[in-house]
């Protein structure tokens, strides 16, 4: 998958963060997850706290619901919602499950300042901000982890985390992420016009997608062992 696939304005993105997006797309967790060589008491870790991250992902993208301004767009953030609480938490829980840990136990998980952080701050970017900042801040996660499983996927045969690698690298998740980027290439373009990058609005939304990307950096250090 290139990143011309995701769409213009995340390609844009992307590159104006070139050190946190390495960071955060090659960080070592994901590259012994991809060689299956990440300790499972890591994993779980991870796991457990992203459960919760979902929990308000879900809800900011709800949030991008009622910030839409048309009904193509909230169709759009209505398809990642599903997607979000039907199919990434089925796979947290099934993991989860296999290792003894019950749903009533995942979600009494207690959040960790990195949890606090990347969640509260997507969510403030909603009510602060308009459509722009919010797609801007949900955008590192979602596209993010779609570059990294489509990278991840020759290794996924034999992998013990082969089931994440393939949910990010499969063909729903990888369609899931066209169509974000090219919702958030109509809105923009309805918002600011053919050339958004020469208005000052557009360092803003920038500013919003390389600090989320920082955070999802932090994020996996919650999988340290």
């Amino acid at each position: 998958m290139t990143v011309e696939g995701y769409g213009r304005s995340f390609a844009l993105w992307r590159a104006a963060c070139p050190v946190p997006w390495a960071t955060y797309t090659r960080h070592a967790f994901v590259e012994r997850l991809g060689n299956g060589t990440l300790p499972g008491a890591a994993f779980l870790t991870y796991l457990r706290q992203d459960y919760l991250f979902l929990i308000h992902f879900a809800r900011a993208w709800s949030l991008a619901v009622v910030k839409a301004g048309s009904l193509a767009e909230m169709q759009a953030a209505s398809a990642t919602v599903h997607a979000l609480l039907h199919v990434e938490m089925a796979l947290h829980e099934g993991v989860c499950a296999a290792a003894g840990i019950g749903r009533d136990a995942l979600e009494a998980t207690e959040e960790t300042p990195e949890t606090l952080a990347y969640t509260r701050y997507v969510l403030e970017a909603g009510y602060s901000g308009d459509f722009l900042d919010l797609l801007a801040a949900l955008a590192p996660c979602v596209l993010g982890y779609g570059e990294i499983g489509a990278r991840l996927l020759p290794q996924a045969r034999g992998n013990p985390y082969g089931d994440w690698i393939r949910t990010y690298g499969g063909t729903a998740y990888q369609q899931l992420c066209r169509d974000t980027g090219a919702m958030i290439d109509r809105a923009v373009a309805d918002r600011l016009g053919p050339a958004p990058e020469a208005l000052p609005r557009w360092q803003g939304i920038t500013d919003r997608f390389t600090t989320a990307t920082r955070l999802e950096a932090a994020f996996w250090n919650l999988g340290r062992a």
